[in-house]
């Protein structure tokens, strides 16, 4: 049945690709939705009119509305751990690249620090790519490597079954069924 339920779960390429652009479309609304309050704030500083804060705070409620739009559709469709990681690297990437664009900001000036903001990213988005693709990964492991995953995912996974003698409360009287307590009946009932 475990097998039976992973394979349903598996999503082939198209899926895939399906979720990963979502969780890139919303990311990147988030990304500009933040740059785009920013700018408001720093129009005002040079002496831009007034209006110029609150015409960018709804711009950037807008872009964030239409993220999480996205990022839903994203998550109705497929597996929550890569659109939401997706989402956010995405994110990350363009509020940089645009804050570094448009706002002139720059990233840091130390070697190290900057090598190390680099390695960072790289490091974040090799891992969104070894997400996505780790089943196919898996598949070109040499054949013990495989047997040996696999039996550590069963074993791990007869741990939190349901019907094992572990996942099952051991002592009834902790049970509260939802009936006795009475939460569902109306006032009205209760009198009749």
């Amino acid at each position: 049945m475990y097998k039976k339920q992973r394979r349903e779960q598996e999503l082939t390429g198209p899926e895939v690709i399906e979720e990963i652009i979502y969780g890139l479309e919303s990311g990147i609304l988030f990304g500009i939705s933040s740059v785009i309050s920013k700018t408001g704030f720093v129009m005002s500083e040079m002496g831009f009119p007034k209006i110029v804060v609150p015409t960018a705070i709804s711009c950037s409620v807008c872009c964030s509305a239409v993220g999480f739009v996205y990022q839903t559709r994203g998550l109705k469709h497929g597996r929550a751990i890569v659109v939401s990681t997706c989402t956010s690297v995405a994110s990350i990437v363009s509020g940089v690249v645009a804050g570094m664009i448009a706002l002139d900001e720059h990233l840091p000036k130390a070697p190290t620090a900057r090598r190390c903001l680099l390695l960072g990213w790289f490091f974040i988005i090799t891992g969104v790519i070894l997400l996505v693709s780790s089943s196919r990964l898996i598949a070109r492991l040499p054949r013990p490597m495989q047997k040996f995953l696999k039996s550590n995912m069963e074993r791990t996974h007869s741990i939190r079954r349901p019907g094992s003698a572990r996942g099952k409360d051991l002592i009834p009287s902790t049970t509260i069924h939802a009936s006795s307590l009475h939460l569902l009946t109306s006032p009205g009932k209760e009198k009749a």
